[in-house]
């Protein structure tokens, strides 16, 4: 893990970026949302994920929103919600995306903010982690620019990275 300091860049977003339940009403939206072709391979589609959720106790998911437009999507693991947690102070963001034709606007960097207020907030929180996959639209330096760090560890062939509260 580098111990050098990073210098935290983001875009903000005109707009207030704010994470919401998908409901069954905003569910046929949040299911829409899609990332670029040339990203397809680096992020699950929202059906797939919210399909996993439900099969995962330790998953909190949410939409992410401008103002009242849904741009995005979100999933944590969060240990926590267990019913006896394996690992105290665990927090994996497993899943984010941003819809293409809203990308570069500064959601995605909104929503990693939204989250870590989230999890600071939660039991024995230290520390957010997440993995990716290296490639050309390999979402790595956008980790990077949110104040992520790589750890060094390699975890299914995906680079770990952590964020240090």
């Amino acid at each position: 893990m580098g111990s050098r300091a990073r210098q935290i860049t983001t875009r903000e977003p005109q707009e207030i970026v704010t994470l919401r339940e998908v409901t069954q009403e905003t569910l046929p939206v949040i299911l829409a949302l899609s990332v670029a072709p040339a990203q397809q391979a680096f992020v699950a589609t929202n059906a797939k994920s919210i399909a996993e959720a439900h099969f995962h106790s330790e998953a909190w998911f949410r939409a992410i929103y401008a103002s009242d437009t849904p741009v995005g999507f979100l999933m944590l693991h969060d240990e926590h919600l267990l019913e006896h947690p394996r690992e105290l102070g665990f927090y994996f963001l497993w899943r984010l995306m941003i819809d293409s034709q809203f990308q570069g606007r500064g959601y995605g960097s909104g929503a990693v903010s939204a989250l870590v207020r989230h999890v600071r907030a939660r039991p024995h929180a230290d520390r957010l982690l997440t993995t990716c996959l290296p490639g050309a639209a390999s979402p790595l330096p956008f980790y990077l620019r949110v104040g992520f760090v790589e750890t060094g560890r390699h975890v299914h062939g995906e680079i770990e990275l952590e964020m240090r509260f």
